[in-house]
């Protein structure tokens, strides 16, 4: 019996209906469409999760929208990592470590030369111990590793993959922890362009019609 095909991931954090202004604008750019679905069905639903886990990728998501005070992406992807079989203490896990790591950025330091003038001191996140024993010390490292990418891109180094392999990340896996970083960064911001850009296409229809 064949699974029903996974909603437009999009599609579900806009809250986007058929026929509806974001929809429409999304119809304009179909093969971007198709894109960002690929890209979320190869990270989410990849045909084999040997080097990182599906609960491994969607801890890494909660905790990265919630860093982004992505709140439809956060929920969607916690809900999902809660579904799973133990995930719920995972979840919660993640949330505590979320307030820990919430902060202001970019910040950090660069490599020593002209763009050292922009160096700016900020949180360098430590999962805490008590969820470091929930989480395990793969999953941790992975997290810490995502806030670096987050806040500190500037001082990811040789060293912070050193910390990763030490952990028991595979370099296939730190791949995908990069790749699963990236592409909740760039979802994030299409959701919340598109959402701003819907609400206030809806509305202008809205104003048209009342006129």
């Amino acid at each position: 019996m064949s699974s029903s095909p996974t909603p437009d991931i999009i599609d579900l954090l806009t809250g986007a209906q058929a026929g509806s202004f974001i929809d429409r604008l999304r119809r304009e750019r179909p093969e971007t469409r198709a894109n960002a679905q690929k890209s979320y069905l190869a990270l989410f639903e990849p045909v084999s999760e040997d080097a990182v886990t599906r609960a491994e990728r969607l801890a890494v998501a909660a905790f990265v929208a919630g860093l982004n005070q992505a709140g439809a992406a956060g929920e969607f992807y916690a809900a999902g990592l809660a579904d799973l079989n133990g995930g719920a203490s995972l979840a919660a896990a993640v949330k505590t470590e979320i307030a820990r790591g919430a902060a202001r950025g970019p910040y950090g330091h660069y490599p020593s030369g002209p763009l050292s003038v922009e160096d700016t001191d900020g949180l360098v996140f430590a999962v805490s111990d008590f969820s470091r024993a929930v989480l395990g010390a793969k999953l941790s490292a992975g997290l810490e590793h995502a806030h670096l990418l987050v806040y500190r891109p500037r001082e990811a180094s040789p060293e912070a993959l050193q910390k990763l392999l030490d952990a028991g990340w595979s370099t296939t896996g730190i791949v995908t922890l990069s790749q699963l970083v990236a592409f909740l960064s760039f979802q994030i911001r299409v959701v919340a362009g598109l959402s701003a850009l819907g609400a206030a296409g809806e509305g202008s229809l809205a104003r048209a019609a009342a006129e």
